[in-house]
């Protein structure tokens, strides 16, 4: 068992991480071909200066019309997407395993703040779920891979939380947390994970497409 464990945390962190870069890398090619072949006369319109102003605009809360209209699930949602990177970058478990094996570190959060930023995003998780089936243009349109995608992002996040608390099967927690992180890292480049580096240049687009041909704001 001691083996294994070493392995997962220390090999298998490696290769997830190779196989995520070359899945990036490999998605980004894809999505340039792509373009290239059906859609290269987006670049006649593409503009640095609306894309960032787009891409600033929607990064401000409740700036964006269609963010008030829906107020409590894009209030949700924002703090949900935040702390997703936030918690697994600054948590000190993280951070000391970082410095462990490459001499890395940098500041972290408390132990307190920690646990209390990584119950809202189990509970966003479940509100989520909840919104999927019981608002009905929502759960038209859902299918049983979406409320898969939830358990592999939500997995890592309760499984931390009780392994760190020690609330039963200690070591099975640790395993379940570490293999369920490294496969959502797998995962990314291959899955619709990847909108988290698509996300700007789908705004960068729309942005350009409504500033350099429409004259209007996105947003």
């Amino acid at each position: 068992m001691h083996s294994f464990i070493n392995f997962i945390m220390g090999p298998m962190v490696w290769i997830s991480f190779l196989i995520f870069f070359i899945g990036v890398i490999f998605r980004f090619f894809q999505v340039i071909k792509l373009v290239n072949e059906r859609e290269n006369f987006i670049y006649t319109y593409m503009s640095f200066k609306y894309s960032f102003r787009s891409i600033f605009a929607w990064l401000i809360p409740f700036l964006p019309v269609s963010t008030r209209k829906s107020p409590v699930f894009y209030g949700i949602s924002y703090v949900f997407h935040l702390l997703l990177f936030l918690i697994p970058i600054f948590l000190l478990s993280h951070v000391a395993l970082l410095e462990e094996s490459m001499q890395w570190s940098w500041f972290t959060m408390n132990d307190a703040v920690a646990d209390i930023l990584t119950l809202i995003v189990i509970f966003s998780l479940l509100f989520f779920i909840i919104r999927r089936i019981v608002v009905p243009e929502v759960n038209f349109l859902t299918k049983l891979s979406d409320f898969g995608f939830i358990l592999i992002v939500a997995l890592p996040f309760v499984t931390g939380f009780l392994a760190y608390h020690q609330f039963f099967a200690y070591q099975w927690m640790v395993i379940v947390h570490v293999l369920s992180g490294e496969l959502m890292i797998i995962l990314i480049p291959f899955t619709r994970f990847f909108h988290m580096f698509m996300a700007p240049f789908t705004r960068a687009y729309t942005g350009s497409e409504f500033g350099s041909v429409r004259h209007a704001k996105d947003w």
